[in-house]
């Protein structure tokens, strides 16, 4: 009985540590894994090809709302919140591929955090009307008594009270003792959380998103439009590993009074928050080059609440989308991610920066792991002039100093060595750490790369070296400290210290050869005698807009014959495994023009049909025709197919490595 007793009280303690709302001494960093409109970008299938790369620098990935919302949208419009009938097909994927991707995720260790919009909802038909949804037998229905009275600044109960309809009576609904009057959202309809049937929707919501999909946690979405202490009755009711508020503001004090406000009954904090103050004071310090602006007060500021602070530089919401800017932080991105990444806290990375800056952002990740720095680590300002700042952080295994802005004007003290450096920014390592250091992050590369070798230690040491994926030894090949070595190809490069014969402080990159190819695209518009093809590109890496960056993009007027047919052709760039362009086809000023021609990363041959879907022609892929081989891929998915190789073996899809393939009658590459 006494052992049963005790099992049943590790298992409520364990509960209500995870219920709270983000771990102690948290090592991890955050991906916000989509942008504004990147519908290509954050597929669901193009993430989870990355699974291997981000798993090696991220602990979490923040994924884009993944319900259906009627339409091409980033979610924040959300219509149906239950499973079935197609209503986890979004903008991103279908629901197969979103289980696919958030299962892969989780087995290469990284933790998937769901976008939660239920501060509005949308409408099916009118202004107040929601979709009646049955999941697991049980029916989910808002009702119009459900919004908040003052929805729309009073348009909706205008409305409603002129067709018949009655708003939610319930006022408390608008308002929170802590932050004043709760926001309202126009365009849709603002739910009032202290109705009843609202929690019972929500925390059936939540329950599904953590047990039927499997997401680790919760990105709530317009934190201010609701009280806080439903944030606690949520969290507290589906017990999250992780949960982060987006309570925006940039006053440092209102975001601790919502963080005092999702306490539970024991008086515990029962999300993180999305620190807004710390992303001003980078944003305010880069924006005008006053390094001095780092100083102002933020959540990870104050040690009492630094573990829940999810810190950022910039997101979709602050990020410049057009010519009337939203907020962007306008210059030096690098530093702003170094700095980022050496304070504690939990770092969010943008997607943005990631894509653009991933070899610098992989060797910060890298630098604040062999720190070990916390979410709760203590740091301090070594120096704060307009033209540059100096940081050093406290992790678990030492010290990381990181120096922004005019870097070449800080000397720090010959306890640090330097370890990174690049535009505005560099980093440097306590030498009580006793760690070797590569400079060069794991990924993948093209051609010869320079790497430069460290030894982090006050010790007189070597470094030993192998690039075959063992372990280095004593007898393995030697190098002083800062030697610049040449890499190529794929390997495993782990390099150790070398003191009085013993190897220690052993690290490992792992190196493969870049993918980039050229891909020749080639159209036929005999059927619907077209002269001359415009190319409208855009999609994979972001670096495939056309040359001409107007509507209807590159024209193609002069023609290859190939087996006694005229094609308009043109070549592109194909930068990576994941990398891709989509097309729209089009003649004389841009119409008619084709449906959408998405994903392609190979070579094609395409015909442009007379069939229309939208008044939109309709384009053929004969490839297979023009070249025998049915499709390139870069690993095997012919699972029950019959594979024979080209001396007329049978093999088995496991079998297939690089080469040619017969399947089922038809030419396969496996590249």
């Amino acid at each position: 009985m006494k052992r049963l007793f005790t099992s049943l009280l590790m298992t409520l303690t364990t509960l209500t540590m995870i219920a709270q709302g983000w771990p102690e001494k948290y090592e991890g960093v955050m991906l916000q894994g989509f942008y504004w409109d990147s519908f290509d970008q954050s597929k669901w299938t193009t993430l989870e090809k990355q699974a291997d790369e981000l798993s090696q620098y991220f602990s979490l990935v923040w994924l884009p709302q993944s319900g259906n919302c009627g339409g091409t949208s980033m979610g924040y419009d959300d219509l149906y919140w239950f499973p079935g009938n197609g209503h986890y097909d979004s903008s991103f994927g279908t629901e197969a591929e979103l289980r696919s991707l958030i299962k892969t995720f989780k087995e290469k260790g990284i933790g998937s955090i769901a976008d939660i919009v239920i501060n509005h909802r949308k409408n099916v038909s009118n202004w107040v009307d929601f979709p009646k949804e049955t999941y697991k037998g049980v029916t989910y229905e808002l009702k119009s008594t459900d919004i908040v009275s003052d929805d729309d600044e009073g348009k909706t109960k205008t409305w409603a009270t002129q067709n018949g309809y009655s708003l939610s009576a319930n006022t408390e609904g608008n308002s929170d003792v802590y932050s004043g009057k709760c926001e309202g959202w126009n365009g849709m309809r603002d739910l009032d959380h202290s109705s009843e049937n609202v929690q019972i929707n929500v925390k059936a919501y939540l329950h599904m998103i953590l047990e039927d999909l499997e997401y680790t946690g919760f990105r709530y979405d317009v934190s201010k439009g609701y009280p806080a202490k439903y944030t606690a009755m949520y969290n507290g009711d589906a017990k999250p590993e992780f949960s982060v508020g987006e309570f925006w503001d940039g006053y440092a004090p209102n975001c601790k009074k919502w963080l005092n406000a999702t306490k539970n009954n024991d008086g515990k904090i029962m999300s993180a928050v999305f620190d807004f103050p710390f992303r001003y004071t980078v944003r305010d310090a880069a924006n005008n080059t006053n390094w001095t602006k780092l100083a102002n007060s933020s959540i990870v500021s104050d040690m009492n609440y630094r573990r829940y602070a999810v810190t950022f530089i910039e997101n979709h919401d602050t990020e410049k989308r057009s010519n009337a800017e939203q907020d962007p932080i306008k210059k030096d991105t690098l530093a702003a991610n170094a700095f980022l990444l050496a304070m504690p806290g939990t770092p969010c990375v943008f997607m943005t920066h990631w894509n653009a800056c991933k070899r610098d952002i992989k060797a910060m990740i890298d630098a604040r792991r062999a720190a070990g720095i916390q979410n709760t680590s203590e740091y301090k300002m070594e120096q704060s002039l307009n033209n540059y700042a100096a940081y050093s952080s406290t992790g678990s295994k030492g010290k990381l100093l990181v120096v922004v802005g005019n870097e070449k004007q800080y000397t720090p003290s010959a306890n640090w060595v330097k370890i990174l450096s690049g535009y505005h920014y560099a980093y440097y390592m306590d030498k009580e750490i006793n760690t070797a250091w590569i400079d060069l992050p794991s990924g993948t590369y093209k051609g010869i790369q320079k790497v430069t070798l460290t030894a982090i230690t006050a010790s007189d040491a070597q470094l030993v070296y192998t690039t075959d994926g063992s372990n280095p030894t004593a007898t393995s090949t030697k190098v002083a400290s800062g030697t610049t070595i040449d890499i190529e190809g794929d390997m495993t490069l782990k390099v150790g210290l070398l003191i009085n014969g013993v190897v220690s402080g052993i690290v490992t990159r792992t190196y493969k050869a870049s993918q980039a190819r050229v891909i020749t695209i080639n159209v036929n518009t005999d059927k619907v005698n077209w002269n001359g093809v415009n190319f409208w590109t855009w999609g994979g890496d972001g670096s495939h807009a056309p040359s001409s960056t107007s509507w209807p993009g590159d024209k193609v007027s002069t023609t290859t014959t190939i087996d006694g047919k005229q094609w308009y052709s043109k070549q592109y760039n194909i930068n990576s495994e994941i990398d891709f362009v989509n097309f729209v086809f089009s003649t004389g000023t841009g119409s008619p023009q084709t449906v959408d021609v998405e994903n392609i990363s190979e070579d094609k041959f395409f015909e442009i049909t007379n069939e229309k879907i939208e008044n939109k022609h309709k384009v053929n892929d004969v490839t297979s025709t023009y070249t025998g081989i049915e499709a390139i891929r870069t690993t095997p998915s012919y699972k029950d197919n019959v594979i024979y190789d080209l001396q007329g073996r049978r093999v088995m899809e496991g079998q297939m490595k690089k080469g040619l393939y017969i399947v089922n009658g038809k030419k396969v590459v496996i590249r």
